[in-house]
């Protein structure tokens, strides 16, 4: 890395309003431009509103592994929002991917079978995971949407297809944690 590299990259973490973004552009990792409206910023945000909802998420009481699991997540989003950053790069690793069908199949196994649709609700930790789970299936569409114009990593797709899995899962175990079972959905409750 060259000094103006170091020095770009300095800046970056201890110089917070630059000014640069004011014409409507910001910075990749690369060191390249692009629009603030460009599908690979829209995935970024995207993926990064999910990272901040499950930090919200992650100030509520959970079961340790509930949190434990979440915090290795938010540390992923973080390799995610990398790889997003720096076009043609892969950081997402099948083995994050393997970890969240395994995590999955984890939490599941203690569930009873789902016979019916559910509502998103329950305890308030369940809630919010249900909203993490919305969030992240934005986050996947933005990302299809780029990865139509620009391939993106099968890994890094996958990643977030699991993630809305089991986010649904722990919205279920979570409510089971807070002594509730699953909110059913009553088809035509009020027709």
């Amino acid at each position: 890395m060259n000094d103006n590299q170091n020095e770009r990259k300095g800046n970056r973490l201890s110089k917070i309003v630059t000014r640069t973004g004011d014409g409507g552009t910001t910075g990749l990792g690369d060191g390249s431009r692009t629009t603030k409206d460009s599908l690979r910023i829209d995935a970024i945000g995207e993926v990064d509103e999910l990272n901040s909802s499950l930090g919200v998420l992650l100030c509520e009481d959970l079961p340790d592994a509930v949190r434990s699991a979440l915090l290795d997540v938010q540390n992923d989003l973080f390799d995610l929002g990398g790889e997003l950053c720096l076009p043609g790069m892969e950081v997402v690793k099948d083995a994050q991917v393997a970890r969240l069908e395994e995590q999955a199949e984890a939490f599941n196994a203690d569930l009873p079978m789902l016979k019916e649709f559910i509502l998103p609700g329950g305890t308030r930790p369940a809630a919010l995971a249900h909203l993490c789970r919305t969030v992240c299936r934005r986050a996947e569409r933005s990302m299809v949407r780029l990865h139509n114009a620009e391939p993106l990593s099968d890994a890094a797709r996958r990643y977030v297809n699991r993630l809305s899995d089991l986010l649904f899962i722990l919205g279920r175990a979570l409510n089971r944690a807070g002594g509730r079972g699953d909110v059913l959905w009553q088809k035509g409750k009020n027709a």
